[in-house]
């Protein structure tokens, strides 16, 4: 059952998410959706950072029980809520029921991640923190530049289809990052060695 839930936040699925809420919002406002694609791209190379840190140089912080961000979290959290506050927004006022729906299904990734023992409780909270960081930031400018969504009906039958179609599948990005780790790490310390 947790791996199941944990989908929700496998990159999968939420990158052809996010790709799809891009595309809906370039049809009003192609700078909001540069500054979606920006923001989740800054907060997946955090992720990214610290797992490349921890299989390839052995960086943790023992004391903490953290040894990364965890991804499937950090991308639940902010592209649910995103998603979902743009589509509660589309058909009705306000955003708050879609945000909380977005921040809920992050947790439950985030509990999803514990349980199936794939993540610590403190790399799951600094992954639902930071997805929910990226999500206020890009909903504040949401706010700020909000007009009617063109096509609400139309984006929300294709996120229903993206969703279905890439539910359960799993991104290669993990076995990427054990692979080429060691070799990152070694060429920072051969570089930090000829300084």
């Amino acid at each position: 059952m947790w791996s199941e839930i944990s989908n929700l936040g496998d990159a999968a699925l939420t990158l052809p998410v996010a790709l799809t809420c891009a595309v809906w919002l370039a049809l009003s406002n192609w700078r909001l959706a540069v500054r979606w694609i920006v923001l989740l791209a800054a907060g997946m190379s955090l992720v990214g950072a610290t797992k490349i840190l921890y299989a390839g140089c052995g960086v943790e912080i023992p004391q903490f029980d953290f040894r990364v961000i965890s991804g499937h979290t950090m991308l639940s959290t902010s592209v649910w809520t995103v998603a979902l506050s743009m589509l509660w927004q589309a058909f009705r006022p306000g955003k708050a029921p879609g945000v909380a729906a977005g921040l809920a299904v992050g947790a439950v990734t985030a509990v999803a991640r514990v349980f199936d023992h794939s993540h610590t409780i403190p790399e799951v909270v600094v992954g639902w923190l930071l997805g929910a960081l990226v999500a206020f930031v890009f909903l504040r400018a949401y706010a700020h530049a909000y007009k009617r969504s063109s096509s609400p009906r139309i984006a929300a039958v294709c996120l229903l289809l993206v969703s279905g179609i890439a539910y359960g599948n799993r991104a290669p990005f993990q076995q990427m990052i054990d692979t080429h780790s060691p070799q990152v790490c070694a060429f920072m310390r051969a570089s930090g060695d000829g300084f």
